[in-house]
């Protein structure tokens, strides 16, 4: 051991399955919320938790209580810990107890311990030449320690920074009128269209558009497409229990017969009324606020043509999902950022990182810009040979078009994982297929773009290599071997260029 700092604590168990997952925000003392809204009653024992400040997303720690009291206080008391937002700008904030009187941390079990602890205030620019910018929200400018990994304990953000500048400016608090920020409150905020693709899945389809009903934002739509279904369930769901409300949003039912995601996606396109097309998937809970933080990076730059926001957990009931958290899920961090090509990071691999932008389960566009890059590639997504690879090929082509990528984390939807280990090894196949799907997808729409791919390419290599030893966490062996989810995924990536060229000649047969 080098330095004079104390020894690393001993790791935590890995959690099991059922592991609850709750929304605190330290400025409301002991109150839960389920995922997606709504008050819930506060559990006891060990949960993992999405902590906010002012309803801003801090990290997501993980702790243990004997009762409901003590499990908040613990989740606090690690937020304060792992989180320098927490502490730095809200003093107190989470201290429960009479006058707002300080309590002493819980002691063993009280960390994190499911996976790396996320900062509200990510290491944008270590050593890597990103550009630092304070960032809007608590404890911007502070970058926290890196201290040594094991087991799963707690850990600062990684240092890329997913290699964006931060963006700044406050924008519109959860529950504000997003346009009021920017314009004085003169003017209405822009209309959005929310595309939710779904097959097969009418029960998770039925909490999602609840959850989209009970959004905030005061001008929207909800289109409901129907991919290939194999029967008529979702369309008599959607039909008898959401079309034709009178009060609230307009649910509209569409059916696309062809199987693919970006089919699905651009028939609900094509449609779509809106000034925005945001997308989100059936398997997802949608924060009360989500289409109002969306909404706020398009008002706040004209020049920006896509917006992504923060996947977490919705549940953790069996141990496959636990699994995939551990691997990394659909993580990006809790700083807001940007990426264009007028201002480029310093990251090698940038654009071809697509992967670092966002998810296709929490993103928006400019619909006009969307329908001038004529939409998604239909040899492209879940439901195609290429699986995958729709939603970076996006992203790639927004920044390609001269258009600025945000990163806003305050717009988050919970995530149903995959709660099978079958079910999870295909998922984690599929991410890899489709990341190499969406690299010659890249070449096929981007040709000018050889040259820049062909100067990444052995640094691509490297990349990969790393970023899958590293998401192997703990189980990998002296010599770096990865674990069967990241061997799964390097797999995937290989086959993802020839999957790639397999769907566009079954779309050309298609077409004719």
């Amino acid at each position: 051991m080098t330095g004079g700092g104390p020894p690393a604590a001993a790791p935590s168990p890995a959690p099991h399955a059922p592991l609850p997952v709750v929304d605190i925000d330290l400025a409301e003392p002991g109150a839960f919320r389920r995922p997606g809204g709504g008050a819930r009653p506060g559990p006891s024992g060990r949960a993992l938790g999405l902590v906010r400040l002012h309803g801003r997303p801090l990290g997501m720690a993980e702790a243990c209580g004997g009762g409901p009291e003590e499990l908040w206080q613990a989740l606090a008391d690690a937020a304060r810990r792992d989180f320098p937002a927490a502490e730095g700008e809200h003093g107190a904030a989470g201290r429960a107890g009479p006058a707002g009187s300080p309590r002493p941390a819980r002691g063993p079990g009280s960390g994190a311990s499911l996976r790396p602890a996320r900062s509200a205030v990510p290491a944008v620019g270590s050593g890597a030449g990103e550009v630092r910018r304070p960032g809007r929200g608590p404890g911007s400018g502070r970058r926290p320690a890196r201290g040594p990994r094991s087991g799963g304990g707690p850990r600062a953000a990684r240092g890329t920074g997913f290699g964006g500048r931060r963006r700044t400016g406050r924008g519109a608090r959860p529950g504000e009128d997003p346009g009021a920020a920017h314009r004085g409150g003169t003017a209405g905020p822009p209309s959005i269209s929310v595309i939710v693709a779904t097959r097969n899945r009418a029960g998770m389809l039925r909490d999602c558009l609840d959850s989209l009903l009970a959004l905030d934002y005061p001008r929207y739509e909800v289109i409901v497409v129907d991919n290939a279904p194999a029967d008529t369930s979702t369309e008599h769901l959607v039909r008898r229990e959401y079309a034709g409300r009178r009060d609230g949003p307009t649910v509209r039912y569409l059916r696309e017969p062809v199987p693919g995601l970006a089919r699905a996606h651009n028939r609900g396109l094509a449609v779509a009324d809106g000034d925005i097309a945001a997308f989100t998937d059936d398997d997802t809970l949608v924060d009360p606020h989500w289409l109002t933080a969306l909404a706020e990076p398009f008002l706040a730059d004209p020049r920006t043509g896509c917006v992504t926001g923060l996947i977490v957990p919705a549940e953790l009931d069996t141990e496959a999902q636990i699994a995939l958290e551990r691997h990394g899920a659909f993580g990006k961090g809790y700083a807001p950022l940007t990426w264009s090509l007028r201002e480029p990071p310093a990251d090698p691999l940038f654009p071809f990182t697509a992967g670092r932008f966002g998810s296709g389960a929490n993103m928006a566009f400019r619909t006009e810009l969307l329908h001038g890059l004529g939409g998604f590639d239909p040899a492209t997504g879940t439901g195609t040979p290429a699986r995958g690879g729709d939603d970076l090929l996006a992203f790639f082509r927004v920044l390609a078009r001269g258009r600025s990528l945000a990163y806003e984390p305050t717009a988050i939807v919970w995530h149903r994982h995959r709660r099978t280990h079958e079910a999870l090894a295909a998922q984690a196949y599929g991410y890899g297929a489709g990341f190499g799907a969406f690299l010659a997808a890249a070449l096929a729409h981007e040709p000018r773009m050889l040259p820049a791919l062909l100067r990444r390419l052995s640094g691509g290599v490297r990349y990969a290599i790393a970023r899958n030893r590293e998401r192997a966490g703990p189980a990998a062996g002296p010599d770096g071997t990865p674990s069967s989810l990241a061997r799964l995924e390097l797999r995937g990536l290989l086959y993802g260029p020839f999957g790639y060229l397999r769907s566009r000649l079954i779309e050309r047969r298609t077409r004719r």
